[in-house]
């Protein structure tokens, strides 16, 4: 079962809530596919290794064979290509690596080469209970979602996986989504938490994945986010306090179902209810 953990807005507890949910569990993997700045191994302090880059074509022109004719610069939707007289320039942090400027190319002008946009690591615990997956995107470039597409590569279908979404609902929040059987979406109920949740929501509906809630801090601001759910028949799935012994523990890097047992059985509760759920589909 692929559980993806996300939110609307960064900040709201969505790291914390996917590395103790994967603690909480037997032989699982957590994938942390937000790739532009990975933080779940700051909990964990396990020791990744490098398994692989993570490519785009690009377009390279033989200018010999080029008659710039524009063709392919009229292809492309994001203007990584651009014909002037004479010449024609590419710009590779727009590329998409699509190929299609290949394709249209009437002088079979245009070749393509590997460029490398991130990287792929693992590791895992010391008893191998849990194994951690982590995309790195390169610094400067634009696009995580290759990064995302290429790590959900490693999924074992025969584990449980934990995939820790990016913030927001952009593209890369659209990759990590892909295919999961399950999002839970972690918010506060705060008026900004509130109002980005909604368009979380919006856009796992969108996907048609069923949902659940998790309100971090749940103490701390009103009741609209639970008020909304229960309008909406949006499972609560857990209330989390504003507990200082969480929040020490959090400024430590230890996940608090370690030090905390009665979470890990709050966790494990949670997951068979998500299981139970998803067997209904």
């Amino acid at each position: 079962m692929n559980i993806a953990i996300a939110s609307g807005k960064g900040g709201t507890g969505k790291t914390t809530i996917a590395v103790n949910l994967a603690l909480s569990l037997d032989d699982v993997q957590l994938f942390d596919c937000d790739v532009e700045g990975p933080n779940c191994n700051l909990f964990l302090g396990y020791s990744p290794e490098r398994i692989e880059d993570v490519n785009i074509l690009l377009p390279v022109i033989d200018k010999n064979k080029c008659d710039f004719c524009g063709k392919c610069a009229d292809f492309c939707q994001f203007n990584a290509v651009a014909v002037v007289p004479g010449d024609v320039m590419v710009f590779p942090t727009l590329c998409h690596g699509c190929g299609g400027c290949s394709i249209v190319c009437p002088g079979d002008a245009i070749n393509e080469e590997k460029r490398s946009i991130g990287t792929i690591e693992k590791s895992k615990a010391e008893n191998g209970d849990l194994e951690l997956y982590q995309g790195l995107l390169n610094i400067g470039e634009p696009m995580a979602s290759p990064v995302i597409k290429d790590l959900k590569n490693h999924i074992d279908k025969n584990k449980t996986t934990i995939i820790d979404a990016p913030p927001g609902s952009a593209c890369p929040v659209i990759a990590a989504l892909e295919d999961v059987d399950y999002c839970i979406l972690v918010t506060e109920p705060t008026p900004f938490g509130f109002h980005d949740l909604l368009i979380a929501i919006g856009l796992v509906r969108e996907l048609e994945i069923p949902l659940g809630v998790i309100i971090n801090r749940c103490d701390m601001g009103d009741s609209r986010v639970e008020d909304f759910c229960n309008s909406e028949n949006i499972p609560v799935l857990m209330n989390i306090p504003y507990d200082r012994n969480i929040a020490h523990l959090y400024s430590k890097g230890i996940p608090f179902v370690k030090k905390m047992p009665e979470w890990k059985e709050e966790f494990e509760q949670m997951f068979k209810s998500i299981q139970s759920i998803n067997k209904l589909r």
